[in-house]
């Protein structure tokens, strides 16, 4: 039979010489005791030895697959600890911490060559370690979205996932599985202790994949970012903090995240964080970094591109670009970019925002686009932008309606007149 075909319960019916090994000392007695104890018995046996002695068993299997190269008995234990993921609870719970610590330990292969120097003639045990890691990454991206346990689950997931995240092919995984966006609802302040640890193991999850490209534009277009500068202004735990501002120097130069921290408000938390007292060096010396790369970013940052950051971000303000009139004249074209992009998220947030300032910013900065665009009346038009407009004529801030009074003269009159109406 091919070695692919074999089943875990095949595998499992294997009689392993743990004496032999014990003989030449490649496992203790200790170790072979254990293992006796464990071979072949009840499921709730086994899972009350794992409870019992769950880190000599964690210590037992970090042997094997660390000394021992038998296919048959890597295969063996792995079938093992690939059969406690079908248990109850409490097994899969013993079992994926078991794991996750498992692989984080064992020696890394590079080339066909093991870390200690000695040559693996066969792929099956890196296949074999590579398929049982699939099984537990899909079980704990499952238990993420729809927990088994109405209190364990996430934290379990995440806490062996923020193991599990330093492994590249676990990353790949993660991202395949869509997993990034899983971690999104436990990015949030917390206060009790136990939420403390989940919040930083999730952000330890998140740092992990700011190493990782593909993850990068998952982060991207998540709220991740947003939910880090929450966490990172409102918390005073040192380990959370450090990780956070870790992740940003990560993100600095990738992507669109330069802009968005800056629009974020992040130079000035960076300022409040470095006046406070911490004693880790490392974070002292990251927040200085990330100062530093945010100061270079917004020179680099063009008037368009913290605009668009603005918009897409949903902050409209009154900042000196929006009645620059020299903005509109030299960016007018760019506003054509992905078909109207940033126009149409314009046009949503007339819809969607609470934010009397953002309503106003919203009107008049249409209103400009209308003035400044050749065909901006006709394509303002084409998006059903009036009606949307003339709602907000009878809101109940003054500067929405005035606002929206002008958009609508704008839209009525066309650039041809527009000049002639007082800002």
């Amino acid at each position: 039979m091919e070695q692919a075909e074999l089943t875990t319960e095949q595998v499992l019916k294997r009689d392993i010489p743990w004496e032999t090994y014990m003989m030449t000392k490649l496992i203790s007695g200790t170790d072979l005791q254990l293992l006796r104890r464990y071979d072949n018995r009840p499921e709730s046996y086994r899972a009350q030895l794992l409870d019992d002695d769950g880190p000599a068993y964690v210590r037992v299997f970090v042997t094997i697959l660390r000394d021992i190269f038998k296919e048959e008995t890597v295969e063996y234990v792995l079938a093992l600890i690939d059969e406690m993921l079908a248990g109850n609870w409490f097994i899969q719970e013993k079992s994926c911490k078991i794991l996750a610590l498992i692989v984080s330990a064992r020696p890394k292969t590079q080339d066909g060559l093991l870390s200690n120097g000695e040559a693996s003639n066969s792929k099956s045990k890196i296949t074999c370690i590579d398929d049982v890691l699939k099984g537990l990454v899909e079980w704990l991206c499952a238990q993420l979205k729809k927990p088994s346990h109405p209190s364990r689950s996430i934290p379990t997931a995440i806490s062996c996932l923020a193991t599990l995240l330093k492994e590249p092919v676990v990353r790949s995984l993660f991202v395949r599985l869509d997993g990034v966006k899983l971690l999104i609802p436990s990015i949030c302040p917390a206060s009790t202790q136990q939420s403390i640890q989940l919040l930083y193991e999730t952000s330890l999850c998140v740092w992990l994949l700011s190493y990782y490209e593909p993850a990068i534009e998952y982060l991207a277009t998540s709220r991740t970012l947003p939910r880090l500068v929450d966490v990172v202004k409102s918390s005073t735990k040192e380990k959370v903090v450090r990780v956070v501002v870790l992740t940003f120097k990560n993100l600095l130069s990738k992507s669109a995240f330069g802009a968005q921290m800056v629009d974020l408000g992040l130079p000035q938390i960076v300022q409040n964080l470095k006046a406070q007292a911490w004693s880790d060096e490392d974070l002292l010396e990251a927040l200085n970094q990330l100062e530093e790369g945010l100061k270079d970013n917004i020179k680099k940052l063009s008037s368009f591109d913290k605009y668009k950051q603005e918009v897409l971000l949903g902050h409209l303000d009154w900042s000196p670009m929006h009645k620059d009139p020299a903005f509109w004249r030299e960016n007018i074209s760019n506003f054509e970019e992905n078909d109207f992009q940033i126009l149409r998220v314009l046009i949503t947030i007339l819809d969607t925002s609470n934010d009397p300032r953002a309503l106003a910013v919203a009107c008049f900065d249409l209103s400009q686009f209308i003035q400044h665009h050749p065909a901006g009346r006709v394509i303002v038009t084409d998006l059903k932008t009036k009606e949307r407009v003339m709602k907000l004529m009878n809101h109940e801030n003054a500067e929405v309606t005035k606002n929206a009074l002008l958009c609508i003269q704008r839209l009525f009159l066309g650039a041809k007149y527009a000049s002639f109406l007082q800002v």
